[in-house]
């Protein structure tokens, strides 16, 4: 695993474990396990929305380090 998914699955991870984690449907737990499992690069778009959850639940965002 390269180091850069390994943050990213991390964080995925810290998302999905968090005990009341906020802005996270059905569809953000789906992205967050692909995120978890796939080693494929995300998407200017994708990066987003990671980050922007990281944050709403009190997390620094990855900026890009996918």
């Amino acid at each position: 695993m390269s180091g850069s998914h390994g943050s990213l699955r991390l964080a995925a991870l810290a998302l999905l474990n968090a005990p009341e984690p906020k802005g996270l449907t059905r569809k953000a737990g789906s992205f967050l396990g692909q995120c978890a499992v796939d080693p494929a690069p995300l998407t200017e778009a994708q990066s987003g929305w990671l980050d922007a959850l990281l944050r709403k639940n009190g997390f620094s965002p990855l900026g890009g380090a996918q």
